[in-house]
């Protein structure tokens, strides 16, 4: 298995790219392998999770989740749909209590439809959004469906126009696109004007690390990767007991598993009439990650990831 093996979660600072830091992590422990987990714009920091060597198969078994503090700007629309893209329009926002604009927030909050901003990452027949609306291209991004499962107001200063917000939402969630469409939504145009992200793939800003600038703060760096099962904690857990079972699953052949043995099995979702994915983290007798693995008809364990594989 490639070494290092696990996460280290980066707080990352305005300025950088997210590919910026998986660089300057590459240079650190001088591997190639390294992945993260959710891009963040230049100018939104926080959560940065990096998965390093081959952590990085197990990125699509994390948490998809993510956590936000914002600030909203009324009043203006941008390019980008944040304070940094060039001004379209500017008008005054409304007189608005705070119950008012809960009432406005409430239309935001659960299952709904959002248009990508035309600045992102999202593909256009098979290019990047922001690259074609560079080159001047019209197109149309299609409305998609998000969860914002809270959306809280912490703040709201009339004077200047700006609500505070935290929110809890699903993958594929633009804060951006919610601070143009609530503006939209009352009326006088709204972008983003500050983003943190708080928690990404089950990690929160409290084991968020800054990037290294000593050589002290690189030791303590180094020694802060944290273990895959860590990452892998929401997931019911398989420990393999014999070498023969090991051996088995190194080579890939499905495990005939007891339900017994398999630590918080109730957090199975199963399906026996339908092949519905049921992911286990697998362990060896040490407690070592050795996998992730599939469970069809509440006995049949299929090899998913498999570290160490043999043959």
């Amino acid at each position: 298995m490639d070494y290092p093996f696990g996460f280290l979660i980066i707080d990352k600072p305005t300025g950088l790219t997210s590919h910026d830091c998986v660089n300057k992590v590459r240079k650190i422990f001088g591997i190639k392998r390294v992945g993260h987990g959710g891009t963040l714009d230049p100018s939104v920091t926080g959560v940065l999770p990096l998965a390093l060597g081959q952590a990085t198969r197990l990125l699509p078994y994390l948490q998809s989740d993510k956590h936000y503090r914002g600030i909203i700007q009324l009043g203006k629309r941008t390019t980008s749909d944040d304070i940094h893209g060039e001004i379209i329009s500017t008008q005054s926002w409304p007189e608005i209590d705070i119950i008012s604009l809960e009432k406005h927030l409430e239309q935001f909050r659960g299952a709904i439809k959002q248009c990508p901003p035309e600045i992102s990452s999202v593909h256009v027949n098979g290019e990047r959004a922001y690259k074609r609306a560079r080159k001047g291209e019209l197109f149309n991004l299609p409305e998609r469906t998000i969860l914002i499962y809270k959306l809280r107001l912490l703040k709201w200063d009339n004077e200047i126009g700006q609500l505070h917000i935290d929110v809890h939402c699903s993958s594929g969630t633009y804060i951006r696109s919610l601070a143009r469409d609530l503006g939209n939504s009352l009326g006088c145009g709204g972008c983003l004007a500050k983003l943190r992200r708080t928690e990404a793939l089950g990690f929160n800003e409290k084991q968020a690390l800054q990037l290294p600038k000593t050589n002290t703060e690189l030791l303590v760096f180094k020694n802060n990767l944290l273990s895959p099962l860590h990452a892998l904690d929401h997931l019911p857990r398989l420990q393999l007991t014999t070498e023969h079972e090991l051996t088995n699953w190194r080579t890939g052949r499905k495990l005939i598993i007891s339900m017994n043995k398999v630590e918080h099995s109730s957090q199975l979702q199963l399906s026996l009439n339908e092949q519905n994915d049921n992911f286990i983290v697998v362990t060896n007798s040490l407690s070592e990650v050795v996998g992730i693995g599939s469970l069809f008809a509440s006995s049949e364990l299929q090899p998913k990831v498999v570290f160490n594989a043999l043959g």
